[in-house]
Order: structure tokens, then sequence, then C-alpha cells
């Protein structure tokens, strides 16, 4: 994991690897922290993401819900297919999901789909 604070309203969040049980505490402890600077917008950059659990599910969702309480928009980016599906499995995808200015999907580096909370 690694934040990019270049533009501290929208600080980027690079989650790589697995993100399981044992990565999750110190992500939601970095999501918990950036949220407390009540950024416009937090991005995750699922780019190199490997693998995710329900404890990593659960800290996008955390995320979520904190953003809500701080004002602050929750943006997955480079959603990997595999996490799209559970995404939309677990019905987190509707919770997440916000028509984008024509209603089509945002998009992130090299057109991969965002979605945005």
């Amino acid at each position: 994991m690694s934040v990019d604070r270049s533009d501290p309203a929208v600080p980027v969040i690079r989650v790589g690897g697995d993100l399981a049980y044992t990565t999750a505490t110190p992500l939601r402890m970095e999501v918990d922290r950036l949220l407390g600077t009540d950024p416009a917008t937090l991005v995750f950059d699922f780019t190199e993401l490997q693998f995710i659990d329900s404890t990593g599910l659960s800290v996008i969702v955390h995320a979520w819900r904190e953003g809500q309480q701080h004002g602050s928009t929750v943006q997955l980016s480079a959603v990997p297919r595999f996490l799209e599906t559970i995404l939309d499995m677990t019905g987190v995808t509707g919770l997440l999901a916000r028509p984008v200015g024509d209603g089509g999907p945002a998009t992130g580096p090299q057109g991969q789909p965002t979605i945005t909370a």
C-alpha cells in the first residue's frame, strides 16, 4: 500500500498484492487517518490488486460509510474484473455506484472503470 498526497483534496491509496485479513487493518487505519483530513474524494487505486477477501471488502464498505460521515466521496479506480464480480455479488456495487456525467461509467487510468460513491 502506498499513498499519493500530491493533491491533498484527493489522496490516492494504491492497493497492491493481497487485501486480506493480514493487510486490512493497516489499510483501514490509513483510510481513517486520511478521511480525518476531510478530503473531497478518497481514491482507491486497485491497478496492482491480486486478491481480496471479506476483510478487505469490509475496508471498502468502511471507507464508504466513513466518507459519508465526513462528506467525502470514495472512488474505486482500476477495478479488476474479479473485484467487480465480488462487488456485484455482495451488493456493494449498488452501495457505491453513482451516475457520472451522462450516467455512463467513469474511467480511470488506461480507461479502466471506476466506481464512485
